[in-house]
């Protein structure tokens, strides 16, 4: 089986790797430089890494990057700079999933395509009647003036949730919500839940990286898993941060 990793250079992205090679997985990785990436990825011949920034890529191109895969998972996200946040491309997240979902759609897979998307807890699933008090209305409400790249996250799950649906032929989807992110060497015990279950902005738990790209890479290989999930956007939390 072979994924396609996007943002594969990022904290998150370098988790998910790991976590697919480690369940014998053949994986692509969308790169900019070969300079981002690990030492060890370039003589694992597991990994074919493709050099290119992700919407630079001719339509062409992307479907040549999707023509031998079982899955797509995206963590790409903003970079948290002034750059990354105000310039351009603000719908970097949305329209990188527009374009692969139409490649995808392009090849007519006889077997619907996986596609996962790291989301963000502080977006809410639209097809579930997830209630947020008042303040925490407020300050999305501020982000989305604020915060192009919360903006992104929201369209970019959107269009899964509303354009692709829960009955498309060629596409099966998950947007996977993590809470705070945080950095830990090894995978711990974790929760996921249909919906949030604390305050994303005035009681956040935490996440590791290490287990969001643990449970991606569950999605993908495990059938169980992700028939219980897809069509869905679970949010995942630490469960040592649950106490």
């Amino acid at each position: 089986m072979t994924t396609l990793v996007i943002g594969a250079s990022g904290a998150t992205g370098r988790q998910l790797v790991k976590q697919l090679l480690d369940s014998g997985q053949h994986v692509k990785v969308i790169v900019r430089s070969p300079e981002s990436v690990p030492e060890s990825w370039k003589s694992d011949a597991r990994i074919h890494m493709i050099h290119a920034s992700v919407l630079e890529l001719t339509d062409i191109e992307m479907a040549e990057c999707v023509s031998d895969c079982q899955a797509i998972a995206s963590c790409l996200g903003h970079n948290m700079n002034w750059k990354g946040i105000y310039g351009q491309p603000r719908r970097l997240v949305t329209d990188t999933v527009h374009r692969f979902c139409n490649a995808i759609r392009a090849k007519r897979p006889e077997k619907p395509i996986k596609y996962i998307l790291m989301n963000t807890s502080g977006n809410r699933n639209r097809n579930l009647n997830e209630r947020i008090s008042f303040g925490q209305k407020c300050v999305i409400g501020l982000l989305r003036l604020l915060l192009p790249p919360h903006v992104d996250n929201e369209k970019a799950a959107d269009y899964l949730r509303v354009k692709i649906g829960q009955s498309n032929d060629f596409i099966e989807w998950v947007a996977v919500r993590p809470d705070a992110l945080v950095d830990e060497e090894k995978v711990s015990e974790y929760e996921v839940h249909p919906s949030p279950i604390r305050s994303a902005i005035f009681n956040a738990g935490k996440t590791s990286r290490i287990n969001v790209g643990h449970f991606m890479a569950r999605l993908i290989t495990d059938d169980t898993k992700w028939n219980k999930w897809k069509g869905q956007m679970p949010v995942i939390y630490n469960s040592a941060s649950m106490n």
